[in-house]
């Protein structure tokens, strides 16, 4: 009777050469993890503002969003009814909104319009860097 199987010599290179693949590879997920988070908070912040823009066409109201630097959230109201829809916290995510370079609202017309355009940047705790602008149309866009 033959038998045919690894010897135990085999099997311990063989997780040896696995080891070191994954030690190679661990501090690449690790990057890779962070840049798919800022890219989420990213798609998610300007998720927030076409959400705005979307409530000020349809209530024909203006809208307003209102960034709250220290306490990191950013906050629409309606202007004429004096009410807030909702409060985003994205300080939850990890990232750090810089100044906008319109100030620290942003309004949009019942048109869909913005009253100024706005050019954001958003930092993540790694450092990574991503850029979010409002055009004078009202579109949101990352580059």
């Amino acid at each position: 009777m033959r038998q045919d199987g690894t010897t135990l010599m085999e099997l311990m290179v063989t997780v040896a050469i696995m080891g070191i693949i994954a030690a190679l590879a661990g501090p690449n997920l690790s990057g890779l993890y962070s840049r798919i988070q800022m890219r989420s908070a990213t798609e998610e912040l300007a998720s927030e503002l076409r959400l705005a823009r979307q409530l000020a066409m349809t209530h024909r109201d203006r809208v307003r969003v209102v960034f709250d630097f220290e306490q990191r959230t950013l906050e629409a109201q309606f202007v004429n009814a004096a009410a807030t829809h909702h409060v985003y916290r994205y300080g939850d995510n990890g990232i750090v909104i810089e100044e906008p370079s319109g100030g620290p609202e942003i309004l949009f017309h019942p048109s869909g319009r913005s009253a100024t355009a706005t050019t954001m940047y958003l930092r993540s705790k790694e450092g990574w860097l991503r850029k979010l602008t409002v055009g004078i149309t009202g579109r949101v866009s990352i580059l």
